[in-house]
């Protein structure tokens, strides 16, 4: 009995997918449940199981390619049967894994044809043996980074090598034949939108300021190791900013609305604060539901798990919509200084920087202090530049002095 694989509803905002990854190939058994091709939606990536236990005997959609919600993309036979005829490449793939006796080997070797492609001892994982069958290449032309060589391996090669024959090249070839092409994925095309929407569509306007870090970074000297070993995460720099921001907006509501329909303000009892994280696809951020009700510890935990996640692309696609502001740290990049745009449809974006030792007057005197450059991005329409001002200073206050919040000063 033949099985469909279609592509499942991931959420209401998303009509289509790109085929990221095939993780099995035609012919395979795959087991219930077992992940057989990793998808990207416009928000996150996600791995599509097996449906039953079964044969994969049909890819109907290459990798690359943009499938809509409900479309097939494979074909699988009921049962685990018998796999189809193997193609001659994964008769080849399947060869090439066999071991060979060594005076095989040796014969191969003496008559000039190429040894085998799991390289002698040096054994592969499934997927690093089709990379390697990919690209023509034997195990043994590869540094494994542990006992095996994986499919990560492989593709560090191949770049290490397509490196060595630009640079020795170059001088003869065109920029054109320089040149590399390759299809934005769903993530990005959606990052480009929306950042080209909020400019288009919002009255942006930046604002600055500066803190004063010192009693912050106090706190984390004194309290930080005790702080670690109660909750088994580092205390940071984002969870007083996450606290300021949250005191701060319920000072100034407007800034924790959007502009519905063009003609409503919708205002927003609730703290939906996103924090913006790099990822292997681009910027993605990830958001802290009903933060306000969060203690420093859940902050920190919640935001160290979603950028361990981001780096490998698990990120859910509910757990990176609904927020109401977001907060953007480019200061453990090193920037100085930026403007960082609006996430629409919200109202508001705080821009971190690095901490840097800058001299600065206080009661008279010129001393050495760390201090932060901050932005806030904010949509104008809705947003007066003294609610703005008045805003920004309020989170640098809460942040050169956090007793404040804990009596609502």
């Amino acid at each position: 009995m033949t099985i469909e694989l279609k592509v499942p509803e991931s959420g209401e905002s998303i009509q289509e997918v790109q085929i990221l990854k095939w993780l099995k190939s035609e012919g395979d058994n795959v087991q219930e449940d077992e992940d057989v091709v990793e998808l990207e939606t416009d928000k996150a990536s996600m791995d599509l199981a097996a449906p039953a236990n079964c044969t994969l005997q049909k890819i109907l959609k290459q990798e690359g390619e943009i499938v809509g919600v409900g479309e097939v993309i494979a074909l699988f036979e009921e049962g685990g049967g018998k796999p189809k005829a193997a193609s001659k490449s994964t008769k080849a793939a399947k060869k090439a894994e066999e071991p060979k006796p060594a005076a095989a080997t040796s014969e191969a070797k003496s008559d000039g044809s190429a040894s085998s492609a799991s390289g002698n001892d040096v054994q592969a994982t499934p997927s690093g043996r089709r990379e390697l069958l990919k690209h023509g290449l034997n195990a043994s032309d590869v540094s494994p980074t542990g006992k095996t060589v994986r499919r990560e391996d492989v593709e560090k090669y191949v770049e290490s090598i397509s490196n060595r024959k630009t640079g020795a090249g170059a001088s003869s070839k065109n920029e054109s034949e320089l040149e590399e092409v390759i299809p934005m994925s769903l993530i990005r095309r959606r990052i480009a939108q929306r950042l080209v929407q909020a400019q288009q569509k919002a009255a942006l306007l930046t604002t600055f300021n500066q803190v004063d870090m010192s009693y912050v970074m106090d706190l984390r000297k004194r309290h930080g190791e005790s702080f670690q070993k109660r909750y088994g995460v580092k205390l940071g720099f984002m969870s007083f900013f996450t606290k300021a921001l949250i005191d701060a907006l319920k000072a100034h509501p407007e800034l924790n609305a959007e502009i519905r329909d063009e003609t409503n303000i919708v205002y927003r009892n609730y703290f939906h604060i996103g924090i913006a994280v790099g990822s292997g696809k681009g910027l993605v951020v990830p958001v802290l539901k009903f933060a306000e009700r969060m203690s420093f510890a859940e902050i920190e935990q919640a935001i160290q798990e979603f950028a361990g996640r981001a780096k490998s692309n698990q990120l859910k696609p509910e757990e990176l919509s609904g927020g109401t502001f977001t907060i953007s740290n480019g200061g453990v990049y090193g920037s100085m200084l930026s403007t960082p745009i609006v996430n629409p449809p919200q109202s508001g974006v705080l821009g971190m920087h690095a901490i840097e030792e800058r001299p600065i007057a206080l009661n008279g005197q010129v001393v050495i202090r760390p201090m932060m450059y901050l932005a806030l991005t904010y949509d104008h329409r809705i947003v007066d530049g003294r609610e703005a001002v008045t805003f920004l200073r309020r989170v640098k206050e809460a942040i050169e002095e956090p007793s404040r919040m804990l009596i609502e000063a």
